[in-house]
């Protein structure tokens, strides 16, 4: 049997101490392989965004093994897990966070320009990478100059644009109507299907959740129901 790309071995984490202290996860064990699609849901309080955090290497545990590639992700220094972000791992979240002075395609490239490359590559990286959302004529707009739907595809965009494993999207259509949530939900089966980029999404809707092949249901600090979704929507 292949090796996971991500696994999650008794992954426990608490904030606070003393009597102030929560245990946020309690002993999760959890496998995603290579090109999956996975919803992550669950009540406020569950643990869904502290697992999607460690996985994205923005928080570590509290004990438990966390392993990408068969690397222990739990071991690694704070160096070393931000290179594992910028090699790897793309995020888009809920508000969209782009720059409002800069350009859409000045936005997209600025995980290139974190990682050093020259201003060629990153030109024709970041267009390259909103062509694929469908924006490769709105490259020079502002954010202020194009709609909800539209700013959440260049923040996809600026994810993709480092050629990632992961991405992990944190309630990636809670700030957009139905209509855009749903186009946005539409691209990221595509970018999963057609670029074989494994996705991770926390979800609190239902209908979301409906486009992954797999759902993950969190309650109290741990996996309650891991769940294959038969009847994933389609892209389009």
């Amino acid at each position: 049997m292949s090796q996971p790309l991500i696994e999650l071995r008794a992954i426990t984490k608490t904030y606070g101490q003393g009597q102030a202290a929560f245990q946020a996860l309690r002993g999760v064990d959890l496998q995603i392989e290579a090109g999956e699609f996975v919803a992550v849901m669950g009540p406020s309080g569950s643990g869904k965004s502290t697992v999607m955090n460690l996985l994205g290497c923005l928080d570590t545990p509290g004990s438990g093994e966390y392993l990408f590639q068969g690397i222990h992700v739990e071991q690694l220094d704070r160096n070393q897990r931000a290179l594992l972000r910028r090699q790897c791992l793309g995020f888009v979240f809920q508000g969209f966070n782009l720059l409002a002075r800069t350009s859409a395609q000045e936005n997209v490239e600025l995980p290139l320009l974190y990682r050093g490359e020259p201003a060629e590559v990153r030109h024709a990286a970041a267009l390259a990478a909103l062509a694929k959302v469908g924006l490769a004529e709105w490259a020079h707009h502002t954010p202020a100059e194009l709609s909800g739907g539209q700013q959440q595809r260049v923040a996809i965009a600026r994810a993709i644009v480092t050629n990632p494993l992961v991405l992990l999207a944190d309630e990636p259509t809670g700030n957009l109507d139905s209509q855009r949530s749903h186009e946005i939900m539409e691209l990221l089966v595509r970018l999963n299907q057609e670029q074989g980029i494994t996705v991770l999404m926390v979800t609190h809707e239902p209908d979301m959740a409906r486009y992954a092949r797999r759902i993950v249901h969190f309650v109290d600090g741990l996996v309650h129901r891991d769940e294959r979704n038969p009847e994933a929507a389609p892209c389009c």
